[in-house]
């Protein structure tokens, strides 16, 4: 098989794998010390042709790419899993080396995004991909951003080997509920994939806290979990979302929307959730890792979260008696609760205030949703009406239509 059509067959495959970004990682290139002669080659700081954005809002691309996807576990919800009936294929390690350069030169990617499925044993697998990051680093001279997949029952030191050459490390629990992964992936074991977290954790702190410790796994390590692949509810996904960042000191929790697969076995839906039951998700993450938010809070209501709007504007109209808020002396806490109001918005608001009365006019500089915002705030020239605030219909009058895509809470 030649390489064009290993590369269709298993970027395609890499796919439903969401835990990819390039983020968080230190800041390093290929000049020289003093505008010397380069040293290596490539860069995490600029970009490239891009397709998607990171969280610190640059636009990345990375190779996104499966070793192989053949695999000895026959996940059910997996499309590469061993019953499958899908095209094969396998690179060696020195044509994922080749390709990733080649990509890098022609300015198409920033780094690389390697997985694989499960071949001959997990340490096996899991040499064969520390020898690509190996290559790249110590061969090639390699400055972008490497993101590894890690095999949970792999020897502790392969995943430490991992972690010199990679930027990220991840490693997927999948579903939510231990339950159903006993069901639908009896192979995976879930105290091995938190043996493996809790490991990466300790060294991650440990390269931190030491100067002259080498770097490990700068970005920190990441996960992902399926959704509607099982009956677990949004409450007991963002549930577990909140130990696995407690536990385990994780940077990001993927959520990917199940996708219905060929050939596929009866345990399974027979359809996909709505994809905004998966960008509500997200939604929730943020307010929980970034606003002050628990998940009683978000989930408070029932064990789903609201299709129609994002968790913040449900929150606060479950809670109206806490509005409006006074903009003059509403702490940083209670306006970060205000449907509409970021964080940059609201440390903007607070510097301004003190010069200053804020008006709308203010916060429609600012980019403010007035619309959204409104019902909720006190300025010097607008006082909403209590009356308009209890209303029945205010969700009707302030809620926009879903998008899959709108992050702004």
């Amino acid at each position: 098989m030649d390489i064009a059509r290993k590369l269709a067959i298993l970027a395609d495959a890499a796919k439903y794998d969401a835990s990819c970004a390039s983020s968080g990682t230190d800041k390093r290139n290929s000049r020289g010390a003093k505008g010397g002669p380069a040293r290596g080659l490539g860069s995490t700081e600029g970009a490239g042709i891009c397709h998607s954005y990171a969280p610190d809002g640059r636009c990345i691309s990375l190779l996104k790419i499966l070793l192989t996807n053949a695999c000895a576990f026959d996940c059910l919800y997996c499309v590469n899993r061993a019953t499958s009936n899908v095209a094969r294929a396998r690179f060696t390690v020195e044509e994922v080396v080749t390709l990733t350069l080649d990509f890098y030169r022609r300015n198409y990617i920033e780094g690389l995004f390697l997985s694989s499925g499960v071949i001959r044993s997990a340490d096996y697998t899991m040499e064969q991909v520390v020898r690509v990051a190996k290559s790249l680093r110590v061969e090639h001279g390699f400055k972008g951003y490497i993101h590894l997949k890690t095999i949970p029952d792999a020897s502790p030191e392969l995943i430490a080997e991992a972690g010199l050459y990679a930027d990220r490390l991840s490693i997927n629990v999948e579903l939510p509920n231990e339950a159903s992964l006993r069901r639908l992936a009896p192979e995976k074991d879930i105290q091995a994939v938190k043996r493996t977290m809790a490991g990466l954790r300790g060294r991650i702190e440990e390269a931190k806290a030491e100067r002259r410790a080498p770097r490990f796994a700068p970005a920190g390590q990441s996960t992902q979990m399926i959704i509607g692949a099982d009956a677990s509810d949004d409450r007991a996904i963002l549930t577990t979302s909140a130990n696995l960042y407690g536990s385990y000191n994780l940077k990001r929790v993927y959520y990917s929307a199940f996708s219905p697969i060929p050939d596929a076995s009866a345990k399974l839906p027979l359809s996909a959730p709505p994809l905004v039951r998966e960008h509500r998700l997200y939604q929730a993450d943020w307010l929980m890792r970034f606003y002050g938010f628990s998940v009683a809070e978000i989930a408070e209501d029932g064990g789903m979260l609201d299709l129609r709007i994002d968790p913040k504007l449900a929150w606060a109209l479950r809670h109206r008696e806490r509005f409006p808020l006074d903009i003059k002396t509403a702490s940083r806490e209670a306006l970060l609760r205000v449907p509409g109001l970021g964080k940059t918005t609201v440390e903007r608001i607070l510097s301004t205030r003190r010069f200053r009365a804020i008006r709308a006019d203010d916060l429609a500089r600012l980019r403010v949703p007035l619309g959204k915002v409104l019902p909720f705030l006190k300025l010097a020239d607008h006082t909403p009406s209590i009356a308009a605030l209890d209303s029945e219909r205010l969700l009707d009058r302030i809620a926009p239509q879903p998008r899959q895509m709108a992050f702004a809470l």
